[in-house]
């Protein structure tokens, strides 16, 4: 009898050349707990936590819409000693903000719902997340470890491995809060030179999932200015309109000196066939592709 190969998603996802910009999940703000031993499938829910605590972050996370993610170093899975918590914002004025705690006890945990509610701090260094959660999808720990430890040996005091962030396909994904930036389709080469780019503010389109401070369509009209006119900064851009047109979108765009231009982008929407999207996933399902159909001057 004859084993069937494995279904790995991010390979078949290659093979089609799935599209992936305007698929980073809308958000702005970020739960980061440390957590060095295995991680559950379904991450923080189903940690064994104090039940009280665990509730308390949760229920403040939620109100927040703060996404919670249990974070560790490539490699580290010391059950020793204290670990870290933090909460990152990008506000609506664009200013990126962080708080970091630490916690001995589950109950020390209290201290997110507080944090939630707080300002944070200014002028930190952005957080790198890798998502290597392998009991959620092999392919991110098959894709993701690799490039969480090239990232790592990089950038050690920036870099963590972490839980889904979604997006299985697209392996090995990277994700910079609280910038708000998803990158995906990655390897160990191209992610460095990514986040080099990056930390430099200097964003391109080539493995740019998009940003979660704006809508799908929103993210794949920025893509097609970067792709077309070159990287730029994560501000460098701002959408000003956006005017809904049967199944797509028209979509201005301004930038700021020295991209002190005005573009008019067309984005349309359509649905791929049923496919299987995912490792675990037993049902095929379709997906929303968002296609720039043209790019003029505003």
């Amino acid at each position: 009898m004859t084993t069937p190969e494995r279904f790995f998603c991010a390979d078949a996802a290659r093979a089609r050349d799935d599209a992936f910009v305007g698929t980073a999940p809308f958000g702005s703000a970020w739960v980061l707990i440390e957590y060095r031993r295995g991680w559950p499938a379904n991450g923080f829910d189903g940690l064994d936590l104090d039940p009280e605590t665990k509730t308390l972050v949760f229920t403040a996370a939620r109100a927040s819409r703060a996404r919670i993610l249990l974070v560790r170093r490539h490699g580290r899975r010391r059950p020793e000693g204290s670990v870290r918590w933090a909460v990152l914002h990008h506000d609506s004025s664009g200013a990126l903000r962080q708080q970091w705690g630490r916690w001995h006890r589950d109950q020390d945990l209290a201290q997110i719902v507080t944090a939630l509610d707080s300002p944070g701090v200014r002028g930190l260094a952005p957080v790198v997340l890798v998502c290597a959660h392998g009991t959620h999808d092999a392919c991110c720990a098959v894709r993701g470890r690799p490039v969480g430890q090239a990232l790592g040996e990089r950038w050690p005091d920036l870099v963590w491995e972490c839980t889904h962030v979604g997006g299985d396909r697209f392996a090995a994904n990277v994700v910079v809060v609280p910038d708000g930036v998803y990158y995906g389709n990655l390897d160990a080469r191209s992610a460095v030179t990514v986040i080099e780019d990056h930390l430099a503010d200097r964003i391109r389109a080539d493995h740019l999932r998009g940003y979660t401070t704006l809508r799908p369509p929103q993210q794949a009209a920025v893509a097609a200015v970067l792709r077309h006119f070159g990287p730029a900064g994560r501000h460098d851009h701002a959408v000003t309109a956006t005017v809904a047109d049967g199944d797509g979108w028209r979509v201005r765009i301004s930038g700021r000196a020295p991209y002190a231009r005005v573009f008019d982008v067309e984005v349309r929407a359509r649905r791929t066939p049923a496919r299987q999207l995912t490792c675990r996933g037993p049902a095929n399902s379709s997906a929303l592709v968002y296609d720039v159909t043209s790019i003029s001057d505003g």
